[in-house]
């Protein structure tokens, strides 16, 4: 989409700034790009404990920073804390994609995310994890008002960041700019599923 095609976002909060939590690089790119584009105010926040092994999650975490400083943007650094995720979806292992352990796996990350959003002055929380045709884009912004709804003042944006094209844009814009691309979500448990069908 070229940038006279591109129509600019209007925040719910117009004048406040955004806490984006992105889960990678290839989702996040057209979020990033739009918001940018709209003149969005924001800071990236990659707290990601479901991704495994540790140096997968690096990897993630390389790629987004990349192109984060690339275009100028903050990222919030925020702890691996893998143990406390193991411990949040025990008893869901065998849960299928887009399901319980799902939904347990982002109100871990979008918690987080809005916690960090309070504590440091932001308006609004979003996140990249519904533009993948992979997520239920429903359960996703569930969990993110949930979030949201426990800190005094915060918003979650729940805009679908896969319409007008944004799907095919961050396919696009990660080819573009050559990101590592993987082939599962993060999870161990989506991992080893994904082999047990190949």
């Amino acid at each position: 989409m070229s940038s006279s095609e591109r129509q600019k976002l209007v925040a719910p909060v117009p004048q406040g700034r955004v806490l984006l939590h992105c889960c990678c690089a290839p989702c996040a790119g057209d979020v990033i790009e739009t918001l940018l584009w709209s003149e969005v105010d924001h800071e990236v926040l990659f707290y990601n404990p479901n991704i495994h092994p540790h140096g997968e999650y690096l990897r993630r975490k390389d790629e987004l920073q990349r192109f984060a400083a690339r275009n100028g943007i903050g990222v919030v650094d925020a702890d691996y804390d893998s143990a406390a995720w193991f411990r949040a979806v025990r008893g869901f292992e065998t849960e299928p994609e887009r399901g319980a352990r799902c939904t347990v796996c982002f109100d871990v990350r979008l918690e987080r995310t809005a916690a960090h959003a309070e504590q440091h002055g932001f308006a609004m929380i979003a996140t990249s994890l519904g533009i993948s045709r992979l997520k239920n884009i429903r359960q996703v912004d569930a969990c993110g008002h949930r979030a949201a709804a426990r800190h005094a003042g915060l918003i979650y944006w729940g805009h679908n960041w896969r319409k007008s094209g944004g799907a095919d844009r961050a396919a696009e814009l990660a080819r573009q700019e050559q990101f590592y691309r993987q082939d599962y979500c993060g999870c161990v448990y989506s991992r080893s599923k994904l082999k047990l069908i190949s």
